[in-house]
């Protein structure tokens, strides 16, 4: 089928490129995501960033691949610190993605993003105490990807602060979508 290039990108030829654009949305939404906190942090900046584009990249190295927008808070900090947390969230907490969803407030003295309490990690990336699990990494790499990056760490540090089978948060568990 030919294809024609729209002001949303490629779409079918004879297809109308708004209506085709919304369809591409829909379908996009419907494929399975976390939704998680990133932490990020460079010098004594740190921040929390809602999240839903996260996957493991490789076995060996164990390798995190995250998509974050170029104009991004988190993305600054990422890319000038080197390292970033993937905080996994309890479905039980998912009101809390909307508390990271703009640069949050940091109390260094109480050790609190948002009001939350925080350690940082092995890499010094801001770890959630709540989290159900974390996984801690070092940047290896960056791909520009359109209007975000893809950033490629390698797990130095990972572990569960809740019991394993916590269910946790996914994107479809919220009113919340993001892409397409």
């Amino acid at each position: 089928m030919p294809v024609k290039e729209g002001p949303v990108g490629p779409f079918p030829e004879g297809a109308d490129a708004e209506e085709y654009d919304r369809l591409r949305r829909r379908v996009l939404w419907t494929m399975p995501s976390g939704l998680y906190i990133v932490g990020a942090r460079a010098g004594d900046r740190r921040n929390g960033m809602t999240l839903n584009w996260a996957t493991q990249l490789s076995f060996d190295p164990k390798l995190l691949g995250i998509g974050v927008e170029k104009e991004a808070f988190t993305h600054e900090l990422i890319h000038e610190g080197r390292v970033f947390s993937l905080n996994i969230v309890d479905r039980e907490d998912r009101a809390i993605v909307r508390k990271f969803t703009k640069p949050v407030e940091v109390d260094a003295e109480a050790r609190t993003l948002n009001g939350f309490p925080f350690h940082d990690g092995r890499t010094g990336a801001p770890i959630l105490d709540q989290a159900v699990a974390y996984l801690d990494c070092e940047l290896r790499q960056e791909v520009e990807v359109g209007n975000h990056t893809l950033f490629i760490g390698e797990i130095v540090d990972a572990g569960f602060l809740k019991p394993e089978d916590t269910p946790v948060l996914r994107m479809e568990d919220t009113r919340m979508n993001y892409g397409g």
